[in-house]
């Protein structure tokens, strides 16, 4: 046996994340555990880790939680510096029932986990267009949920307006509302009408600059995916929206999706056994990506009502 394949000589790191520091543990390939301590989430910190696990042994596996939260940076880091990481799920809360909850505990279960097996989830790529992707899409929703808060207000108040602004906008569209509002000049504010008036025009303001914004991103995204994914965007009923949650569902390395079923899992869309004695059945799948499940539901809607 040589030095490189001795089970003794490797080293396993076991990462609990959080936002100021991560927890730590390192074991060997025989289940031994060496070492454990804490480093600061920043880049020293991150280069103390490594050099911390080079000093106990050969450090080429990392079992790291929250690799798409509070861990990325050392996901980056870790990749950077040619270290394999493996995405660890946090233990379940039976296990923690029995054996009590601390960051030391959930690291080196993390460790234990990638030296017995159960976990191989290799993490998304979060350095290349995809997150670029990602990062766009989030500002986009969360715009268009302003914008549709925003216009669904200008509906409620121009319900319950005084007769005169009620009459003027009642039978109008959104966007109608939108383009008579923003004009307005209430002057001061001395009674419900002027109040009305003032809420209008401001939210009116905000739904705009809102529609601007989301233009915008949408421009952006167009660009983006077009480079990307341009067979995707062709399909029927698969827009700029469906398509970005698709591929931030697959990542920037889909290639750790080995098959289609793999991806079907993924997207919640996969059959699960539910047998039981000599009853055979199968169940749909309830777990995996909500947004990538939203955009497989869309995709089928439009398709039946085109196809």
């Amino acid at each position: 046996m040589t030095a490189d394949s001795d089970p003794a000589g490797e080293v396993i790191v076991g990462v609990d994340t959080h936002a100021d520091q991560h927890t730590v543990v390192a074991i060997n390939g025989l289940g031994q555990r060496l070492a454990a301590t804490e480093f600061a989430t920043t880049a020293a910190g991150y280069r103390q880790l490594v050099a911390w696990a080079h000093r106990l042994g050969r450090f080429e596996r990392a079992g790291v939680e929250g690799t798409g939260s509070y861990g990325v940076g050392l996901l980056r880091h870790l990749t950077a510096v040619g270290v394999t990481v493996i995405e660890v799920d946090r233990p379940n809360r039976q296990h923690r029932r029995r054996r009590g909850k601390s960051d030391t505990a959930d690291a080196e279960a993390a460790a234990r986990a990638v030296l017995a097996g159960e976990a191989t989830t290799i993490p998304k790529d979060r350095t290349g267009v995809v997150e670029t992707i990602r990062i766009l899409h989030l500002t986009r929703r969360s715009a268009v949920k302003a914008k549709t808060q925003a216009g669904n207000q200008i509906k409620d108040l121009v319900l319950t307006a005084p007769e005169p602004i009620r009459a003027q906008l009642r039978s109008s569209t959104t966007r109608q509302r939108v383009r008579a509002a923003v004009t307005w000049r209430p002057g001061e504010v001395t009674d419900p009408a002027t109040a009305t008036r003032r809420a209008l025009r401001d939210l009116a303001r905000r739904w705009l600059a809102l529609h601007q914004e989301i233009t915008a991103l949408e421009a952006d995204l167009t660009r983006l995916l077009k480079a990307t994914v341009p067979s995707l965007l062709a399909q029927p009923g698969v827009g700029i929206d469906v398509a970005a949650k698709l591929v931030i569902a697959a990542g920037e390395n889909p290639a750790r999706l080995r098959t289609e079923a793999a991806f079907a899992a993924l997207c919640g869309t996969s059959p699960v056994d539910a047998s039981s004695g000599k009853h055979s059945a199968h169940r749909l799948n309830q777990g995996g990506n909500r947004q990538a499940n939203n955009a497989l539901h869309t995709v089928v809607l439009h398709r039946w009502r085109t196809c």
